[in-house]
């Protein structure tokens, strides 16, 4: 809260709504999100952060809160942050000789995928492509200058304006055809220019006005679009999944640009120290797959004072917050800056081996090491899993809720007497349906795994799956179902009665092949961590069984008794449920 006092003597209250990076910490997540607190964290520790604001999560609750409008008090502060980072930088927001151009990020307090993709170059125009090309007219700097502008409308009438991002890559890919080359690196400067040009001229055609080119109104409504995302379906999904409150919001994060597409001296990249990085690149090229990154190894060879800083920086950020860390960064015309790191995400398995690692390493206590890894992150490793070096080389097809933890790996079947039979005749199966119904109790329980098209994650299908223990992907509504012709189309392929699929019930991701799987067992890192978590916990542990076969695997996995048995259950025997 700043006070001030007016003319007439009266005091004035103003709450905080933005802060400079510089004003903020590692400790401020609640209030700058977890981007902004670690952005403003690096700031802290000296590290070279391109230095701009952060927009709090108040300030989303307020915006709700206003009938999503930004209020006057907010917009005075973002302006007023923006002139602070307009002097620290030495460059204005709109100016056509010497302008600031920002990049724009979502980043609430805990990782949310699937919130808003981020925002870049924001603050290009025609009058400031202009004049940036007049203080160095090569065609390589002209190139990079539309290059820039052309990504700019792309992803603001994407992300801000919800128009498909498809239709404009149907552009690109029209203008390559026409000059018959395959590659975006191989247009010239007229052909960015020309995409300029086509990109506007579709926006009009979409949405009826013309591209907003005031660098002001661009900026608000980037802002606004990120507050919407918390609201947008994916982040409520997400939301009631991770049991994140609706009431948190998210923060927003404006940061100068610094140029990974200037030159061949420039380059973006990500997830250190094994990682990957592309040269004369932006951020979104790494990893949306257009070109192939190099390995992180290699920037040794092609910058080694950069790689060495990178690789202090990465040691530096592991050691202060005592946990790996994702980092992303970009080199702009040789100089290194960083512009993210958080805590890395990682596999059941792996989240064990690193609490294990940090352990040994002396920089973590036991105690921490058994609160960092997620419960639900063990269930998953009490059940089959696929195989790494097979998993590799396997293709996600389609990916549906992760209703029941495991993996499973089975030919298709449609119908629960299906399951039955098939599976008594020694084969391995997968069920898939629209959805199950208690009639489907038998091929459930036949089956290796269950893929439904409907249904969440309260689902009958995953309420029952989870009681078994038996792998299952609900709700994949990209799967196109023909149950009486017994196929299904997903991902532009028929999958027939018959064909091998996979599932992953800890991810939700489906594979269109047969991908080996490997039993679960309690040993190494697994068994030290249980031994460690046994040794701190007060409760006794029984376990929920209604068969010996369960009772029998919840021993083996260490159970010292049987604290709920259904016996109506007794009845999913198959001799016995038909008679129920």
């Amino acid at each position: 809260m700043t006070v001030s006092k007016t003319r007439k003597g009266f005091i004035n209250s103003m709450h905080k709504y933005v802060y400079l990076f510089s004003e903020g910490n590692g400790s401020m997540r609640e209030l700058l999100g977890g981007k902004g607190a670690n952005l403003a964290e690096m700031t802290n520790l000296g590290m070279p952060v391109p230095q701009g604001f952060t927009i709090s999560t108040e300030a989303c609750t307020k915006y709700y809160e206003d009938d999503r409008n930004i209020n006057d008090e907010i917009k005075a502060q973002v302006y007023e942050a923006l002139a602070r980072i307009e002097k620290i930088n030495g460059k204005k927001f709109g100016d056509a000789k010497n302008p600031l151009l920002v990049s724009v990020r979502s980043g609430a307090r805990a990782s949310m995928p699937g919130m808003m993709d981020t925002i870049l170059n924001l603050g290009l125009n025609d009058e400031v492509a202009a004049g940036l090309i007049a203080g160095n007219p090569t065609p390589a700097f002209t190139r990079f200058v539309y290059d820039s502008y052309r990504r700019f409308i792309q992803m603001f009438s994407d992300v801000v304006m919800e128009l498909s991002k498809k239709t404009f890559e149907v552009i690109i890919d029209e203008v390559k055809a026409a000059k018959g080359v395959k590659n975006d690196i191989d247009l010239d400067a007229d052909d960015m220019k020309k995409l300029v040009e086509l990109f506007k001229a579709h926006y009009k055609e979409e949405k009826g006005e013309d591209f907003p080119t005031d660098p002001a109104v661009q900026l608000m409504e980037a802002i606004k679009a990120v507050f919407r995302s918390w609201d947008n379906p994916r982040a409520n999904v997400y939301r009631r999944m991770n049991d994140i409150p609706y009431s948190w919001g998210t923060a927003v994060n404006v940061q100068p640009m610094v140029f990974g597409n200037l030159n061949d001296k420039s380059g973006t990249g990500e997830k250190a120290l094994f990682g990957e990085y592309l040269i004369n690149a932006q951020g979104e090229d790494v990893v949306a797959g257009i070109r192939t990154p190099s390995k992180i190894s290699k920037l040794h060879e092609e910058m080694p004072a950069v790689y060495d800083q990178f690789a202090d920086i990465a040691n530096r950020l592991e050691n202060h917050y005592r946990d790996m860390q994702d980092m992303e960064f970009t080199i702009e015309n040789g100089k290194l800056y960083m512009l993210q790191t958080r805590n890395g995400k990682r596999t059941a398995a792996a989240a064990l081996k690193i609490a294990c690692d940090l352990v040994d390493e002396g920089m973590i206590s036991r105690e921490e090491a058994v609160m960092r890894v997620e419960p639900k992150q063990l269930d998953s490793l009490l059940h089959p899993q696929f195989d790494a070096a097979a998993l590799k080389a396997a293709e996600v097809v389609g990916k549906g809720l992760a209703a029941s933890p495991g993996a499973a790996c089975g030919r298709v079947v449609f119908s629960a007497e299906d399951a039955k039979s098939w599976a008594a005749n020694g084969e391995k199966v997968v069920l898939v349906r629209l959805e199950t119904s208690p009639e489907d109790i038998e091929g459930m329980a036949a089956a290796q795994g269950i893929l439904t098209v409907r249904g969440g994650l309260t689902s009958h299908a995953a309420v029952v799956a989870r009681g078994m223990g038996t792998c299952c992907v609900s709700g994949c509504g990209e799967i196109t179902m023909h149950e009486e012709e017994k196929y299904f189309t997903l991902a532009g392929k028929d999958y027939r009665e018959g064909d091998w699929i996979s599932i992953d019930g800890s991810t939700g991701n489906i594979y269109g092949c047969a991908v080996k799987t490997v039993e679960a067992t309690i040993s190494g890192n697994f068994d030290r961590f249980m031994k460690w978590a046994d040794s701190f916990r007060v409760l006794r542990v029984r376990t929920n069984a209604d068969n010996p076969r369960d009772t029998a695997q919840a021993v083996k996995f260490g159970a010292e008794g049987i604290g709920l048995c259904r016996t109506e259950h007794m009845f999913f025997e198959s001799t016995r449920i038909k008679a129920m």
